[in-house]
């Protein structure tokens, strides 16, 4: 998953910890004669160097488009596939299946990514690759066991009730969670926890982003065909 900061050690701009960059400020004011720059000021005001993390919020958005996409097409496949074109035109059999696209569905996917789902674990991993920076057995299994029990759950309650917002059905909401909350976080766990050992430990920091890439695809096809029940 997947899958957060400002890149300045904090989540959403909060400065819980004091950053490396922060310490190397004080050491640049100390090495100027006291005197603050104008990076430093940013720093010491915390949540002022905050930038929207744009890369990420639009490979979330992406990525999300294409899982529920998938799942579009699948679903229509199967409903339709005695009626569709015959295969040896695939122009005309991919034209078949867009015509009765859902693109409200894809937008409410989209949107997520975007403006939750991107951000948010963004900040989730900075926060933890700050906290425990060493590439150590034991640091590992800690960021795999806290993105089980608390990013894990986050991202289903948000994204659950992302959707029922979206379709006017928040009163329901309390419903979806009873029965399909759980069904999904625990096939979430089949399916992250070997995805994020393997992601932590063996693929190299510059081929991370990419590797939990393709695997988002995946669960994003999940989440959406678990939305449109």
């Amino acid at each position: 998953m997947g899958s957060l900061s400002g890149g300045n050690g904090s989540i959403w701009g909060m400065g819980f910890f004091h950053s490396q960059e922060w310490n190397s400020g004080r050491r640049r004011r100390r090495s100027n004669g006291g005197k603050s720059s104008k990076s430093d000021s940013v720093y010491a005001n915390g949540g002022a160097g905050y930038r929207f993390p744009l890369k990420q919020a639009m490979t979330a958005s992406s990525l999300a488009l294409t899982g529920d996409t998938i799942a579009q097409l699948r679903d229509r496949w199967l409903k339709n596939k005695d009626n569709l074109p015959d295969p040896s035109h695939p122009k005309d059999m991919i034209g078949a299946l867009l015509s009765e696209h859902d693109w409200l569905r894809s937008v409410r996917m989209a949107s997520y990514g975007f403006l939750l789902y991107g951000p948010g674990t963004y900040a989730w991993y900075s926060y933890l690759d700050r906290c425990m920076p060493k590439q150590s057995v034991e640091n590992v299994m800690m960021k795999v066991l806290l993105n089980q029990i608390v990013l894990g759950p986050s991202v289903i309650a948000v994204i659950f009730a992302w959707n029922n917002l979206w379709l006017g059905k928040l009163s329901e909401l309390p419903n979806k969670y009873q029965k399909d909350a759980l069904p999904t976080l625990l096939f979430g766990f089949r399916f992250w926890i070997p995805v994020s050992i393997l992601n932590f430990w063996a693929i190299p920091l510059q081929a991370r982003v990419a590797f939990m890439s393709m695997a988002s695809i995946f669960w994003n096809f999940c989440l959406s065909a678990t939305m449109s029940k």
